[in-house]
């Protein structure tokens, strides 16, 4: 395979984030064909040389490749870092986290003696595990370059300053290469042969004093969605605001969010490149760039973004139409985060940077033949990847259309991290559905919301002050990664190897960072990534997991997020690992031997002997 060969594609399964709590991401993926238990097409593995420069590691930019359209879906200051620091207290401290949600068993420890019912976390100490910044070395300077585009002037970043944006004089582009701007001079409105941006500014121009103003203001520029947009819960939401939360919302916060929108000419004086298939890229944006596209999406402006027969089906959707449909509950909760971080930075304009990496894996480590060692483990079944996690790479479980469905009805754990970091919904605008060999990496958003809850029982739990310290690029300190696992229906499926291994190369890919010496490389915080809904085993995740860590030279701390068993489990065969020196290479050999000898021999459901009985009796 060359060095600018991408990755052979192959049929997934459906994966839609296949969670019952948005049935609208249901529709999203093909339906795979049944009776179909392997992948159509194979990875290539290459052979045992193992080159870590850039070029041979990521994908350089070439000709996208296109895949076939889909149907449209739709901290605190630094702290100890041996301690885990509770959340802020709430009105309902039982209900803080996802955790509460389950049952918490006593377990055994590695010696098979019972541990006590508040033991929550085993394997090394945190302090033993790398968070940055401490742990960081030290960037390159701010400069656009070949695959990165930077959005501000960069000569003097000053963190009490709002970013200038760059260049001074504004270009347009209305390309297949580009974001569609509505402020593009190349939108015509159909009905009125108007330009889209002029009928906008003059729909939000005037005064919005209920959600029926705001209704009519979306659809004087989207005339051809009347008949098919709801605007039911932006209607339930506003009727249950009292007098000084409607005076609040319509006399302050709605005219200072369209002012903010239609402030996007000025913010934006180049294109928006888009982050698309099989192309390593990143963009870099000031935090009040990226408000003032959010601030554009809760308004409805985008144009050709809410057709699922246009252009951009490949795309998630941005306009925030789904988001105000339907009576459900949950979304007032939407709204009142969503609305919390529009009130927070039209109050204060926010001074950070933000970048949106696009990371292609273009050579797959041969796992068969890997000598790496397992790195350290440390297992907890209390705390959250984005509360415990901080400092360290925090995984987002995603859909391959990033953010699943924030804009809709999910509310699972990629949809809460996207309502709470709201910044991280602009990703949506320009980052094509991830393909096998693809992650997306987001540094430095902010927190703005605390929560409780989890699925239908979330709720916004007020502000949240987020004193994460800044890097050099005057991002905050929080790296998310967008890793999309497979979606099985069958429980055996996930074992066939070429399953395996793609989980494997996503992981590794979302983990992996070139060029980055291991000591300046941070701990993984994840958990049960792809489970649930999506049908994983959460023993074998776990392993899979583990080894692409290892892999990429980085250490883990694994959430279970309350299930107490499987912090025991997962911490005796990682016990088991290390103390036989077992090589990632070993390890995967025997998930093979697993597959061979347990599972094509398996005519139930699930298999009689487990992967973690076959794996310590034969490793």
């Amino acid at each position: 395979m060359s060095d600018c060969e991408p990755l052979k594609k192959r049929q997934r399964p459906l994966e839609s984030e296949g969670r019952p709590e948005d049935a609208e991401n249901q529709r999203k993926e093909a339906v795979r064909p049944e009776g179909s238990s392997k992948l159509q097409r194979k990875m290539q593995i290459p052979g045992k040389s193992r080159q870590k420069s850039l070029d041979l590691w990521l994908q350089k930019p070439s000709v996208t490749r296109k895949r076939s359209a889909h149907t449209d879906l739709s901290t605190s200051p630094e702290r100890d870092p041996a301690r885990i620091q509770p959340r802020q207290a709430g009105s309902d401290p039982e209900a803080r986290r996802i955790t509460h949600f389950f049952t918490s068993r006593a377990a055994a420890g590695a010696d098979g003696k019972a541990l006590s019912s508040d033991v929550i976390s085993q394997g090394v100490a945190l302090a033993d595990l790398r968070r940055a910044p401490a742990c960081s070395g030290s960037l390159p300077a701010l400069r656009p370059a070949d695959g990165h585009t930077v959005m501000i002037r960069t000569e003097r970043l000053d963190p009490e300053e709002v970013p200038v944006p760059f260049p001074e004089t504004r270009s347009d582009c209305w390309d297949n290469s580009h974001v569609k701007l509505p402020w593009s001079q190349r939108p015509v409105d159909r009905t009125t042969l108007q330009s889209r941006w002029d009928l906008i500014t003059r729909s939000l121009s005037v005064p919005l004093t209920s959600s029926h103003d705001v209704k009519d203001a979306v659809l004087r520029y989207n005339a051809g969605q009347a008949k098919a947009w709801d605007f039911t819960a932006l209607h339930s939401y506003c009727q249950g605001l009292q007098g000084s939360e409607a005076e609040q919302m319509f006399g302050k916060l709605l005219p200072a969010m369209a002012q903010l929108a239609l402030r996007a000419p000025s913010l934006f004086t180049q294109p928006i490149p888009l982050l698309s298939t099989q192309r390593c890229g990143s963009i870099t944006l000031s935090q009040e760039q990226v408000s003032s596209l959010l601030a554009n999406a809760f308004f409805c402006t985008f144009p050709l973004r809410s057709s699922r027969r246009t252009e951009s089906s490949n795309y998630p959707d941005i306009n925030f139409n789904r988001l105000f449909e339907g009576s459900s509950p949950s979304k007032q909760q939407k709204l009142k985060t969503l609305l919390c971080y529009f009130e927070r930075i039209t109050q204060r304009r926010p001074t950070g940077l933000i970048t949106y990496t696009r990371q292609c894996l273009q050579r797959p480590p041969s796992w068969s033949s890997s000598e790496k060692q397992f790195s350290k483990l440390h297992i907890c079944c209390d705390g959250t990847i984005e509360e415990q996690g901080y400092g360290m790479l925090q995984v987002d479980f995603a859909n391959r259309f990033v953010g699943g469905g924030v804009t809709g009805s999910g509310l699972v754990q990629e949809e809460i991290r996207f309502l709470i970091n709201p910044e991280l919904i602009a990703a949506r605008l320009f980052t094509e559905a991830l393909e096998d060999n693809e992650c997306l990496i987001i540094t430095g958003t902010e927190q703005f919301s605390r929560y409780s809850g989890y699925s239908h029982t979330y709720r916004w739990d007020g502000n949240h002050d987020d004193q994460t310290p800044r890097d050099e690029w005057q991002r905050r300190v929080t790296e998310i990664v967008a890793i999309d696992a497979l979606h099985y229906r069958n429980f055996l499926q996930q074992f066939l190897p070429d399953n395996m291994t793609r989980e494997l190369n996503k992981a590794f890919c979302g983990f992996a960072r070139p060029g980055v010496e291991s000591e300046n490389l941070s701990a993984v915080a994840t958990g049960n990534w792809g489970c649930g809904a999506f049908g994983g085993d959460t023993r074998l995740k776990a392993v899979l997991q583990m080894m692409a860590a290892a892999e990429a030279e980085r250490d883990l701390m694994y959430f279970t997020f309350g299930d107490a068993d499987l912090r025991r489990d997962v911490h005796r065969i990682h016990t088991h690992f290390t103390h036989r020196h077992a090589s990632v290479g070993s390890v995967f050999n025997m998930l093979q031997q697993y597959y061979e000898r347990v599972i094509k021999e398996t005519s139930r459901a699930k298999p009689q002997e487990t992967l973690y009985s076959f794996l310590s009796e034969h490793l």
